[in-house]
């Protein structure tokens, strides 16, 4: 009797952390709609490849949230190998958007570099990204938490995408500084070049897993 209630105990907690982990993806969805329209609209506006990319960014998260509340509503439904499944499939999902957002910034800086192409300072980008630099780290630390909790490797991938939106939003305010206060035409590109470095290793890792 008293294995029967700790089980359901255990069980009622799991619950609870799935329950958690609903919730921080509808807001982190929500959130990156945001910034998906307000990077993409005010990229658009200014030239500004970073900018771009960034709203882009976020575009692969949506799709990587999506995922992950697939992840999470399946657990209860569905027999072990099959949230293993299912948890294997969404963390390619994840790593093939970050390496394809790769492939995007890496053309596109190659040829507004070699064109001399630069970009525009825009306020309603720096004022996006600013907010993001903040949010994005605290909503990356409550993701895995979670993910330590009901040991969801998925999860934990879809937190690395958090940190990497938040290097994408600290290298929009120093590009845009940069090209507000010194004109450096070129800092648009070669910080989106810089970018690379953390959106391959994290989608390799996504794929690889």
């Amino acid at each position: 009797m008293r294995n029967q209630m700790g089980g359901v105990l255990i069980t009622m907690i799991k619950q609870n952390y799935y329950r958690q982990g609903i919730m921080v993806e509808v807001f982190s969805l929500g959130w990156m709609i945001l910034e998906f329209v307000v990077g993409c609209w005010s990229g658009w506006r200014a030239h500004s490849l970073l900018l771009v990319a960034f709203g882009l960014n976020s575009l692969f998260e949506i799709i990587s949230s999506g995922a992950l509340l697939w992840r999470l509503n399946v657990t209860s439904r569905k027999s072990p190998n099959e949230v293993a499944r299912v948890e294997r499939r969404a963390g390619r999902i994840i790593g093939w958007c970050l390496l394809a957002l790769a492939v995007y910034i890496g053309v596109t800086s190659g040829y507004n570099l070699v064109n001399h192409q630069g970009a525009e300072s825009s306020l309603v980008g720096m004022l996006m990204a600013l907010a993001s630099l903040i949010c994005m780290p605290l909503l990356m630390m409550v993701k895995l938490r979670v993910a330590r909790k009901i040991n969801s490797s998925a999860l934990r991938e879809d937190a690395m995408c958090n940190l990497t939106c938040a290097y994408t939003a600290a290298a929009v305010l120093v590009g845009n500084v940069l090209t507000a206060w010194q004109g450096w035409w070129w800092s648009d590109s070669v910080f989106s070049l810089l970018l690379i470095i953390f959106i391959v290793k994290e989608g390799l890792e996504g794929v690889r897993d």
